[in-house]
């Protein structure tokens, strides 16, 4: 099971996901730390190998799917991602992440910030660079400093003063974000999540039609002055295509008898239902 970066919601939900299959069924199943999306997807296409009985599953944001399967995305023009979806799972919210006193109220105040953008290879990094070319802004040119780190060391970096803002993509709630916040708190700075603008979301709307919806981070969950609006992305839980159907129809209906186990143990999953 390909999951995520530890601090993510990907990691313990494909964590859990390969405990249950474990416990329940005759197949014996690992949660792998990983970038995510992209990279998860690179492991399918190359690692699976069916006369070994070895089978790469993983969670997977809809717009890197969407653009592996296509074979739009650069990693995947000679070879596209052969993924099949066994579920959806939850809807990832876009966090740009930075604090009340960085000055960055809307995503155009990026230009000319440190900035981390995502681990390379992941679908935070997809979204955060489709995002910012919509709103005119080149990384490698219109940063003061461009970084690529996952969930946890984007919120060190905030934390600690060496870069200005984050891009994450995840779950409700995010516990490194969460951890952030408070920590925030206690040396008397406050957290701040830029909001997407209206034209942003239409134009992901009109090209991800489905796939990409409008968002609402509550204030309540992180502890911001506001609601925040932003983009929401509809998780996909996916496998080789050539996956055995017998294999697919026992790792579903073990999640799907024991969806209490997943659910106490990953908040966002309360939205994985039939």
């Amino acid at each position: 099971m390909a999951t995520g970066g530890v601090g993510g919601v990907y990691y313990y939900y494909g964590a859990t996901i390969a405990g249950i299959i474990s416990n329940y069924t005759d197949i014996i199943a690992t949660g792998a730390q990983t970038a995510a999306s992209i990279d998860n997807l690179i492991f399918i296409r190359d690692r699976t190998d069916l006369s070994k009985g070895v089978i790469y599953c993983a969670t997977v944001l809809p717009d890197s799917a969407y653009l592996a399967y296509t074979g739009q995305h650069e990693r995947f023009r000679n070879a596209t991602a052969p993924i099949s979806i066994l579920w959806a799972m939850y809807p990832n919210h876009l966090h740009i992440v930075t604090t009340a006193d960085k000055g960055i109220k809307t995503v155009y105040d990026l230009k000319g910030k440190r900035v981390s953008t995502g681990a390379p290879g992941s679908g935070t990094e997809v979204e955060a660079l489709l995002l910012l070319k919509l709103v005119g802004i080149d990384p490698a040119k219109d940063f003061a400093k461009w970084e690529r780190l996952g969930a946890e060391e984007s919120a060190r970096a905030l934390q600690d003063g060496s870069i200005d803002a984050y891009f994450w993509s995840g779950g409700l709630p995010t516990g490194s974000i969460m951890e952030l916040s408070r920590a925030l708190s206690q040396m008397g700075s406050k957290l701040y999540l830029v909001p997407v603008p209206d034209d942003i979301i239409k134009q992901f709307s009109q090209t991800y039609p489905g796939i990409v919806v409008p968002g609402v981070i509550k204030r309540d969950i992180y502890g911001t002055d506001n609601d925040t609006q932003t983009l929401a992305f509809w998780n996909m839980f996916v496998c080789h295509k050539d996956l055995p159907a017998d294999v697919a129809y026992k790792i579903t209906k073990a999640v799907f008898e024991h969806l209490d186990i997943l659910q106490k143990a990953v908040a966002a999953a309360r939205d994985t239902t039939p």
